[in-house]
C-alpha cells in the first residue's frame, strides 16, 4: 500500500513500518560486492545528514548540488536535504566544467556533492569560478582530494558531523515547517536547442504524481526495483521515489555500462529505460535465433508468434485468448520464453516502464510477446515525468503512449501541439521570466513543443514540432520517427537524418563497428581502419540495401536515399550529444557540413 507523504519525513515514516526489511541494495565505489541496507538504517543515514546540513551552515530554502553517478550517499543526500526545506539540484554525471559551472552560478549553490575523481576534478577547477561555492563533499573514499584544497571534504567525515543527531530538535521542527509549495529540485533540461534551463519541481508536484502513477502502474513492496537511468533522470527520479512510496526495494545500479551483468546478478522484477535498450535486446535475440540450427529457429519463431497472439492480438486488445490459445502460451513460456527472461536476470518479471524516445512498434510488440510488461509512456521534465502511459489491465494500442493520468488535461492546439496543465506541471523555469512567458499560454497550458493526437482516451505522438523538416520540395518530414524505425537493424548505432531544406532525406550513420568489421572479415573485404572500412562501396552498398528494407512503408519523400558511414561516435565532448544521450542536431549539422553538403551534390 502507498504511504503518499511529503518527501521531507517518507523514508522516516516508511522505516517505522518496515523495520529492518531491506530497502537498497547497493555496491560501494568500485567494488563487485552487492550489500543491503534496512528500511531503519536508510533513516538512520537520512536523519545524521540532515544534521550535518545543519551544522555545516547549510539553511532552509538555499540550494545545494550533487554531481554523481548514482549510489546510496546521493539518495541520503537527497532526502537529507528535503528533511530541512533545503533544495538538492541534480547534475548528470558526465557534465561537463562549463555545464557545472553555469547551473553552480544561475543557482548560487554553496555545497557541492560529488561522486567519484573525475567528478571532484572538474568540481576543483572550476571552484574560483563560482562566487556562491563554499565548499565540496565527496562520496567516494578513494577520491584523491587536491592537497591545495582546504574546501573539500570526504562524505564519511561529513556524516560525522551529524553523529548523535545533535540538530534533531531543529530537523524535526523543520518537518512540521514543511510546504508542498516548497520548491524540491531544480532539474536542469539538457539544452538540445540553447541553454540549460532550470525546471522547477515542487514537493506538491511529487505528491500528485505519485497518487497519479499508483493508480495506473501496480509497484509494490515486493518488487526489486533496479536503476538503469540516472537519477538526475526526472524519468528515474520519479519512478525511484514513486517506488519507495510502495515499498519496494531500489537496486542502486552505480555503473550504467554494467547493467545487464547487474541485472543477472540481482534479479530485479522491475526497470524504468529508455527504449534504446529494448532495441538492443530485440538485436541481440534475432541475432541469436539467426546463428541456431534451422529446427531450433523454427520452434523460436513459433514461440515468438503465439506470445505475439496471446498478448498482442488479445491481451493488449482487451479480450481474453482462447483456451487452447492460453494453454500452448503458457506452456512456450515455461519452456521457452522464459529462457530469453532469464538471460536477461528476469526470472520474476513485473512491470518496464519505457520512455524518454519513441518506441518501435516491432520492439514494443517483441518486448510483449517474451512475456514482459513494456509500459510505454510520455513525459517531460516539466510534468515531472508522466503525462500518459499503458495502464496496467487496460487494453492498450501499440504506437501509442498510453492514457492520460489522473490529474493531467491534455488540448491538442496550433499545429497539433500537446498543450498540458495539471498539478503536476511545473510553475516553470527557475530565474526565467522570458522563457516561462513563452512556455505558458494565457489559459495556464504548457507548450510541450511535442505534436500529438488523441483517439479513444489515448495519445500519440507525431513529431517533434521544432524537430520537424521541410524539404526544399514542401514535404514535412519528422526525423526522430524515421530514426527510431531504423535503429532497430543490428549495424546502425546511432543515426541522423537530414532533410531540412534539402532536396530528398539523407543520414549521418555511426555503425556498430564490430559487427561491420565482422561482416567485412567474412565477405573478403579489406580494410587498415573505420575510415577506410566505412568507405567501401560494398559495404556503404550492404547498409542502404537494409535501410532500403526496413523503410519500405514510408512515403517517397521520407525515405532516405543517401547515407554516409560516419567512422566514429557522436560524442558528449564534441558537443553533438546531451547528458541524456540526445542528439544535438545544431552541433552535428555544424560540424559535418562539409560531409552533408557531399551527399547533396549532383
Amino acid at each position: 500500500m502507498q504511504n503518499n507523504l511529503h518527501l521531507s519525513i517518507l523514508i522516516h515514516e516508511q522505516a517505522k513500518r518496515y523495520g529492518n526489511r531491506d530497502v537498497l541494495t547497493y555496491r560501494d565505489f568500485g567494488s563487485l560486492k552487492w550489500k543491503t541496507i534496512g528500511w531503519n538504517q536508510f533513516s538512520k543515514r537520512v536523519k545524521q545528514v540532515s544534521n550535518a546540513m545543519l551544522q555545516f551552515g547549510i539553511k532552509p530554502k538555499e540550494n545545494i548540488a550533487v554531481f554523481a553517478q548514482n549510489c546510496v550517499q546521493y539518495l541520503f543526500t537527497d532526502f537529507g536535504a528535503y528533511g530541512i526545506r533545503v533544495t538538492s539540484i541534480p547534475f548528470y554525471a558526465t557534465s561537463s566544467e562549463q555545464q557545472i559551472q553555469f547551473m553552480i552560478n544561475d543557482a548560487q549553490v554553496r555545497v557541492l556533492f560529488v561522486g567519484e575523481q573525475d567528478q571532484y576534478d572538474k568540481a576543483h577547477r572550476v571552484f574560483q569560478l563560482c562566487p556562491t561555492l563554499e565548499r565540496v563533499v565527496v562520496f567516494d573514499s578513494s577520491v584523491r582530494i587536491s592537497s591545495h584544497d582546504p574546501n573539500a571534504i570526504y562524505f564519511d567525515d561529513f556524516l560525522r558531523l551529524g553523529e548523535g543527531l545533535p540538530q534533531q530538535e531543529q530537523v524535526e521542527k523543520l518537518w512540521a515547517e514543511a510546504s508542498f509549495d516548497d520548491i524540491c529540485n531544480i532539474l536542469y533540461t539538457s539544452g538540445t536547442t540553447g541553454d540549460s534551463k532550470g525546471v522547477v519541481l515542487t514537493y506538491g508536484q511529487y505528491h500528485a504524481a505519485f497518487s497519479a502513477n499508483d493508480k495506473c502502474v501496480p509497484v509494490g513492496e515486493k518488487d526489486r526495483v533496479i536503476n538503469f537511468l540516472p537519477l538526475t533522470h526526472i524519468f528515474e527520479r520519479g519512478w525511484a521515489y514513486l517506488c519507495l512510496t510502495e515499498g519496494a526495494q531500489l537496486i542502486v545500479n552505480t555503473y550504467p555500462q554494467e547493467i545487464q551483468q547487474s541485472m543477472r546478478e540481482t534479479h530485479p522484477t522491475c526497470m524504468s529505460s529508455v527504449p534504446r535498450f529494448w532495441e538492443k535486446v530485440y538485436i541481440a535475440v534475432n541475432e541469436k535465433i539467426k546463428n541456431s540450427n534451422p529446427i531450433q529457429q523454427k520452434i523460436f519463431r513459433h514461440a515468438l508468434k503465439v506470445g505475439h497472439k496471446h498478448n498482442i492480438e488479445y491481451i493488449a486488445s482487451g479480450k481474453r485468448p482462447p483456451l487452447a490459445l492460453a494453454l500452448e502460451y503458457k506452456m512456450l513460456d515455461k519452456s521457452l520464453l522464459s529462457l530469453v527472461r532469464k538471460q536477461l536476470g528476469l526470472t520474476n518479471p513485473n512491470l518496464f516502464p519505457t520512455a524518454g524516445a519513441t518506441v518501435s512498434p516491432e520492439v514494443e510488440e517483441f518486448v510483449h510477446s517474451i512475456g514482459l510488461e513494456m509500459i510505454v509512456g510520455y513525459g517531460l521534465t516539466e510534468s515531472l515525468a508522466t503525462v500518459s502511459c499503458n495502464h496496467k489491465g487496460k487494453a492498450f494500442t501499440v504506437g501509442s503512449v498510453g492514457y492520460p493520468v489522473e490529474g493531467i488535461e491534455i488540448k491538442i492546439g496550433e499545429n497539433n501541439e500537446i498543450l498540458l496543465k495539471g498539478p503536476t506541471i511545473t510553475q516553470g523555469y527557475y530565474k526565467r521570466d522570458n522563457a516561462n512567458a513563452a512556455a505558458f499560454d494565457k489559459d495556464g497550458f504548457f507548450h510541450t513543443g511535442d505534436a500529438g493526437y488523441m483517439k479513444n482516451g489515448e495519445l500519440f505522438l507525431t513529431e517533434r514540432i521544432k524537430d520537424l523538416f521541410k524539404t526544399s520540395n514542401g514535404k514535412y518530414i519528422a526525423p526522430q520517427m524515421i530514426e527510431a524505425m531504423l535503429l532497430v537493424d543490428k549495424y546502425i548505432e546511432q543515426i541522423v537524418v537530414i532533410a531540412d531544406q534539402r532536396k530528398f532525406v539523407s543520414a549521418l550513420i555511426v555503425p556498430d563497428f564490430s559487427l561491420l568489421e565482422e561482416y567485412a572479415r567474412e565477405h573478403g573485404i579489406a580494410f587498415t581502419d573505420r575510415e577506410e572500412l566505412c568507405a567501401k562501396p560494398e559495404i556503404v552498398k550492404m547498409v542502404s540495401e537494409r535501410i532500403e528494407t526496413l523503410q519500405q512503408g514510408l512515403a517517397h519523400y521520407e525515405q532516405i536515399k543517401r547515407i554516409t558511414l560516419m567512422p566514429h561516435h557522436f560524442s558528449m565532448e564534441s558537443g553533438e550529444l546531451t547528458n541524456t544521450l540526445k542528439l544535438k542536431r545544431g552541433a552535428i549539422y555544424k560540424n559535418y557540413k562539409e560531409t552533408i553538403d557531399k551527399m547533396y551534390e549532383e
